[in-house]
């Protein structure tokens, strides 16, 4: 049955894990599918893990256009997430609609976007628009230079209170759903509890409604020092596919994140 946006409100209410893995292909998008895998990301990362940047901030709208229409063409049931890279969408609401346009027509049934408050408007002018909107809050890759590096946010009363202000902005300007990345285990909870709308963590915890790392992660072959959330599922299993069905199990029984992958 096709994953839409309905079906993760309903697993929310019903308390049923969500899990999303990111990805960049057809092929892949075909095992993760066949896997069980809710959510396929097609995420800035591949600056990162496919193209061998530093940060995400080099990625395009043509190449995130591009692998889009890879995964979706390999996929059958997923719902297929897209990211708006860098400066496709912080100029205008009518700049992001734009660019949002182009990743729904090449197969994209989401978008995601980094931000908080100064995001509300355009989160707002999406879904106006028909464009579903996934908001991404605490670590946001696209302002690395800000921050100083990849840090854990949300640490102090003022950083919490932050997030928790525009975690439910983002919901009321109709955010269909809000990631949320290293950030403190008990806030994310905070957070997800005050939602209507499926959160989902990539160091948050295991108490958010849903699951998702960076594929090359999982199956540890992205080299380099790995972030405390990241587990390496190849141990113990003999092929690509047995990785990703481990992945779903442990997601959907919460036994993955433990407490050594949270903050």
């Amino acid at each position: 049955m096709k994953t839409t946006i309905t079906t993760l409100q309903k697993m929310k209410q019903d308390g049923q894990k969500i899990v999303m893995l990111t990805c960049y292909d057809a092929s892949f998008a075909t095992l993760m599918d066949e896997a069980g895998v809710d959510i396929l990301l097609v995420g800035d990362s591949l600056g990162n893990v496919i193209q061998g940047q530093t940060s995400t901030l080099p990625v395009t709208m043509d190449q995130m256009v591009y692998h889009t229409q890879c995964v979706a063409r390999g996929n059958r049931e997923a719902l297929v997430l897209a990211d708006l890279p860098f400066a496709a969408y912080q100029q205008s609401p009518q700049q992001a609609y734009e660019n949002a346009a182009r990743l729904m027509a090449a197969g994209a049934e989401m978008v995601k976007i980094e931000g908080g408050m100064v995001m509300v408007e355009t989160v707002a002018f999406l879904a106006a628009r028909g464009i579903p909107v996934c908001a991404h809050i605490g670590l946001q890759p696209q302002s690395v230079n800000v921050y100083g590096g990849f840090k854990i946010q949300g640490k102090t009363q003022h950083e919490a209170e932050v997030l928790k202000r525009d975690a439910l902005a983002l919901q009321q300007a109709g955010a269909a759903m809000v990631l949320m990345e290293m950030i403190p285990a008990d806030l994310a909870k905070t957070v997800t509890e005050s939602l209507s709308v499926p959160t989902i963590g990539i160091g948050a915890g295991v108490d958010v409604d849903g699951q998702v790392l960076v594929v090359y992660d999982m199956l540890g072959v992205f080299p380099g020092k790995k972030a405390r959330f990241v587990k390496n599922f190849m141990h113990g299993v003999s092929s690509i596919q047995g990785a990703f069905e481990s992945y779903v199990h442990e997601v959907r029984a919460a036994t993955f994140p433990a407490a050594e992958h949270s903050y």
